[in-house]
């Protein structure tokens, strides 16, 4: 009885390790990457500029989207939508993840 029990949950187990993403956001590569962000959100995450929020700390699904979003055009900001047009998917992740590890 047990053997039936333990063989789905196995499957389960199975399968929802291979559903994780292969490249995990790497923070490091979002830190250098984030030299080109210091001027107005600051590598601390702290905004530099009044205009500029900040992001120390922020949502990373939130940060990923919105720079997606200002990459595509779905929003617009002057500096965003021309600094977020050369990112990567993988330059987006590792800038959220970067963003987001700090306190």
């Amino acid at each position: 009885m047990m053997r039936f029990f333990l063989m789905p949950l196995a499957v389960v187990f199975a399968v929802a390790g291979f559903a994780c993403p292969a490249n995990a956001a790497d923070v490091a590569k979002g830190r250098a990457k984030a030299i080109q962000c210091q001027a107005c959100h600051g590598m601390d995450g702290i905004a530099k500029i009044p205009e500029a929020p900040n992001l120390a700390g922020q949502n990373e699904d939130y940060l990923v989207k919105a720079l997606k979003d200002f990459k595509s055009g779905v929003r617009q900001n002057d500096m965003m939508s021309v600094v977020a047009k050369p990112l990567s998917d993988e330059d987006i992740a590792n800038l959220a993840a970067f963003y987001h590890s700090l306190k």
